[in-house]
C-alpha cells in the first residue's frame, strides 16, 4: 500500500511535453484570434461609413422614386442622423467613441456643430455631400454624388 501511494504523488503532474502541447495550443488560438481584435475599432468606422452610405442611397433612392421630399437631420453633438419621408424614418447613432469630425456642402461650408438637416426632393438634393467620420486616429470620408446618387466610401479624408 505504501508503494502505490508514493507512486501516485509522483505521477499527479504534467509532463514536459504536455505542457508544451498546451502551450502550443494556446499561442496558436492567440495567433488566430489577436488580429481580429486589433482591426476591430477600424471596422466598426469602415461599418458606420457604410451605414451612413447605404442611408443617404436609401433616401436618395425613395424620394425619386416616390417622387416626393425626404430629409435627413444630423445631430453632430450627439453623434446622431434620421431620415424621415411619406410613412417611412429610422434614426441611427455612431458606434462608441465614433463622430461626426464634419459635414460638408458647398452652400453650407463645413459644419461640425449641432443640427444639419438635408432635404431630398423627387430629383435628389441640389448639391454634394461630403461626410468625415472619426474614431481616434482613423477616419473614413462618404461622399455623396448629387447628380447620379452614388455613394463613395474612402479611408482618410478626401476632400
Amino acid at each position: 500500500m505504501r508503494q502505490t501511494l508514493q507512486t501516485l504523488i509522483r505521477n499527479r503532474g504534467f509532463t514536459l511535453i504536455e505542457l508544451m502541447i498546451v502551450l502550443f495550443i494556446i499561442a496558436l488560438a492567440s495567433a488566430v484570434a489577436l488580429p481580429s481584435f486589433y482591426n476591430m475599432g477600424r471596422d466598426t468606422l469602415k461599418s458606420d461609413a457604410k451605414r451612413l452610405g447605404s442611408t443617404l442611397r436609401y433616401v436618395y433612392d425613395e424620394s425619386t422614386s416616390r417622387k416626393s421630399t425626404f430629409s435627413i437631420l444630423f445631430n453632430l453633438d450627439e453623434h446622431t442622423w434620421q431620415y424621415e419621408g411619406t410613412n417611412d424614418s429610422k434614426a441611427y447613432s455612431t458606434g462608441k467613441g465614433i463622430f461626426f469630425d464634419d459635414i460638408e456642402v458647398p452652400s453650407l461650408g463645413k459644419v461640425s456643430r449641432g443640427e444639419l438637416v438635408l432635404l431630398f426632393n423627387p430629383l435628389g438634393p441640389e448639391e454634394p455631400i461630403s461626410i468625415h467620420l472619426r474614431k481616434e486616429d482613423s477616419e473614413y470620408t462618404v461622399k455623396f454624388n448629387h447628380i447620379s446618387g452614388r455613394v463613395r466610401i474612402y479611408e482618410g479624408r478626401n476632400e
